[in-house]
């Protein structure tokens, strides 16, 4: 009974310490966020990701993101200088066309050293929990004061804030 209990003790402290531990090919940041923006005004939605540093960033590291295009196509990619100070590293999307609810899109990020040698990869994925069509297709301001957009405001009261019929399925 005795030997059980030394065992069952060494076992959870084991796992406990292992658990405390990072991997070496974890890298230097972890994912901390991950969402789609959506934004109105703009008539513009976006993928956010946000990683927090854990470990030293070598200085002129790069992060490489490739974004699924939910329309279809080519991923979007973006290159991001990455400062070694920075505690959290935010990484953002152009504006996107046709992102659906519930549907996973994919993410793949590499940060870079300055000699280009990839130093971590971390692929994941992002799920909205609204669909685009609640947004404009156009925006429903425009301007530094934010003037009411006068394609979607008609002068007669109407409004047309437009239908995106060229998204896939």
């Amino acid at each position: 009974m005795k030997i059980r209990t030394i065992l069952l003790s060494a076992t959870i402290m084991g796992l406990a310490l292992a658990g405390c531990q990072r991997k070496d090919d974890e890298g230097p940041t972890q994912l901390s966020g991950r969402l789609f923006v959506f934004n109105y005004r703009v008539a513009s939605a976006s993928y956010m990701v946000t990683l927090k540093k854990i470990a030293p960033i070598p200085e002129g590291t790069t992060a490489v993101a490739e974004f699924e295009n939910p329309a279809g196509g080519d991923p979007l990619v973006i290159r991001e200088k990455i400062y070694s100070f920075w505690d959290k590293i935010t990484l953002e999307s152009p504006d996107l066309r046709c992102v659906r609810k519930d549907r996973p899109y994919s993410v793949s990020i590499k940060l870079v050293d300055a000699s280009n040698k990839t130093i971590q990869t971390i692929k994941t994925e992002v799920k909205s929990d609204l669909d685009q069509t609640v947004l404009p297709t156009k925006p429903l301001v425009v301007g530094p004061v934010y003037t009411a957009n006068p394609e979607v405001f008609k002068g007669d009261g109407s409004t047309d804030y437009g239908h995106d019929a060229a998204c896939p399925a």
